[in-house]
């Protein structure tokens, strides 16, 4: 049964993923419902994927932040070009979710949050790095390259055996820092301070820590990744029963560029803030709320 306000109107019941990128974009959904008038039950930073998708099909959620490219996975179809293709992807995700679960994507930020090497800033510089064409490059013209990376990263199929397949480089064992567990703030420091000789290292795109450090992140023009850019999903009934939602939640993820994402996570990242403040802090600069 849905909550429902002193009034008897149903609130909306708003999640978001538990790391730090998912309480920011939650809190923006929540805020913005709010300023609308929209009555809300806060459920953000509600768990992994697993969950917060689990809780919207079956109902216990209304509307959370998601990431085009995991349509991919939610729908066996990892190896689609279309995801690869940020128009694409999200054609193709609205679609498969509308037609099996009523579930409406609404429009996705213009940031995309996928897997990516980032290199220290004077290394880059010296050796001309903006591309993992250019990395290619270094690497096998033996550039003193020394990546940190987790397991997932240096082992996965769709992480840096990926990248290496496709721009026709190889890291040796002794070129590679493989850290435990895939927190990339800890990748980040080693390549930005130089750590053991770390001069690159695995990152998300819109890494909070890639904002305050310098790292360049270096461009990925064969598409290797999926293109995960965060959009609002929410159930169809609720976006019939308050359809100025699909307007306010449109304009307030628009203006969430790589750049921008990057500095509201330093803030909850580096910082420490509340994803609150921060999210607030964020629709007041755009003019969405007072």
């Amino acid at each position: 049964m849905l909550a429902s306000t002193a009034y008897g109107q149903a609130a909306v019941r708003v999640g978001s993923k538990a790391d730090n990128e998912g309480a920011v974009l939650g809190q923006i959904l929540l805020q913005v419902l709010r300023h609308d008038g929209v009555p809300v039950i806060d459920r953000t930073q509600l768990g992994p994927t697993s969950i917060v998708r689990r809780a919207l099909l079956n109902g216990d959620l209304d509307v959370y932040p998601e990431y085009t490219g995991n349509a991919a996975f939610f729908f066996h179809r990892e190896n689609d070009p279309a995801f690869r293709d940020a128009r694409q992807a999200y054609a193709l995700a609205a679609s498969l979710d509308r037609a099996a679960n009523h579930l409406v994507w609404l429009t996705p930020a213009p940031a995309d949050n996928h897997w990516a090497i980032g290199v220290r800033g004077d290394v880059a510089r010296a050796a001309q790095l903006g591309t993992l064409d250019d990395f290619a490059r270094w690497v096998n013209g033996k550039g003193e390259v020394f990546l940190a990376g987790s397991a997932e990263f240096v082992e996965s199929d769709a992480a840096l055996p990926a990248f290496q397949a496709a721009y026709g480089f190889t890291l040796r064992g002794d070129q590679l820092l493989v850290l435990a567990g895939g927190d990339t703030s800890a990748t980040i420091k080693a390549a930005a301070e130089g750590i053991s000789g770390v001069n690159a290292s695995m990152v998300y795109s819109t890494d909070g820590a890639i904002a305050v450090t310098g790292l360049v992140v270096l461009a990925d023009p064969r598409h290797v990744e999926m293109v995960y850019q965060p959009a609002p999903v929410v159930r169809d009934d609720v976006l019939r029963r308050y359809p100025a939602m699909r307007g306010s939640l449109d304009a307030a993820f628009r203006p969430l560029t790589v750049e921008v994402l990057r500095k509201l996570n330093a803030r909850t990242q580096i910082s420490g803030e509340d994803p609150a403040v921060v999210a607030g802090d964020y629709l007041r600069e755009e003019g969405l709320v007072p």
